[in-house]
């Protein structure tokens, strides 16, 4: 049977495309309509996997995809990075000089704004971007055209009129493919964690600074809210390595003794950054 794999989103959601772009082979994939019921699907057994949308290299980071992982006894199996792409999207037959709407997901027409402002359309928020596609095949307004991805086009039989009309080509958004087991290790490795901090002077420096005697290089870190402790807030963090080497079993020893809340969710094949963005 073909790997199961549920997303957010409809079918041509840009997490879709990033499932697509991990899996070699054929797979099941399953659409859910929130991130909460991504987690269920995989929770209950309905599905193998889940791709994970976590951040956008302009919007930053999906602030519920984490407060559910820190929730979640999920691991990261992979890193997935998308480049992502948005094209103007129109029924067969419709040109440029005929659009006067264009639908989407706000982020998306942000993305998009100067091309928007640009050709005078007007702009109307979506719930997503394949949801824009999605609509536009069933409802065929008038003078009315959608952003989204080339697959989404394909799926729902609409013209692609304009392609990379994005206003910014550095537009990569992040996925973790989560499962229930540790994944096998690979040739470049990336740990995420989170934690929390005592509350005392010098307390962050000090658990960062086990990484940094280490030789251990951060690639990311960000606070979030505690939900059960107000003010104070939990770090999440990814550095280069995987936790059986020796650094950074090190390193998480310590931050053990460090900090008041330690988490791992993984350690992963990740992608170098070179390589995501073409460098």
């Amino acid at each position: 049977m073909p790997v199961r794999v549920a997303f957010q989103g409809l079918h041509g959601a840009y997490s879709e495309q990033a499932i697509r772009q991990h899996f070699a082979e054929t797979v099941d994939v399953h659409p859910c309509p929130t991130l909460t019921h991504l987690f269920d699907e995989i929770n209950q057994g309905k599905v193998d996997y889940a791709m994970l949308p976590v951040e956008n290299a302009l919007a930053g980071a999906v602030n519920q995809a984490y407060e559910l992982l820190l929730e979640s006894d999920l691991r990261i199996q992979a890193e997935v990075i998308v480049h992502v792409h948005h094209c103007l999207i129109g029924l067969p037959g419709v040109t440029l000089n005929d659009i006067r709407y264009v639908r989407s997901h706000p982020q998306a027409l942000a993305q998009c704004e100067q091309y928007i402002r640009r050709n005078g359309f007007t702009a109307m928020p979506w719930h997503d971007t394949a949801g824009s596609a999605h609509d536009l095949a069933q409802e065929r307004p008038a003078a009315t055209a959608a952003i989204a991805s080339q697959l989404a086009a394909e799926l729902y039989e609409l013209n692609v009129i304009e392609s990379q009309i994005e206003d910014v080509g550095f537009n990569y958004t992040r996925f973790f493919l989560l499962g229930h087991d540790d994944p096998p290790r690979g040739d470049y490795n990336k740990t995420s964690l989170v934690f929390a901090t005592r509350h005392r002077p010098a307390a962050l420096y000090e658990c960062l600074g086990e990484f940094a005697q280490r030789g251990l290089n951060l690639t990311k870190i960000e606070s979030r809210p505690r939900r059960n402790r107000p003010w104070e807030p939990v770090f999440f963090l990814d550095f280069e390595g995987h936790w059986q080497e020796t650094p950074c079993q090190e390193a998480l020893a310590r931050l053990l003794q460090r900090a008041s809340f330690v988490k791992m969710l993984g350690s992963y094949p990740a992608v170098k950054t070179s390589q995501s963005v073409g460098i």
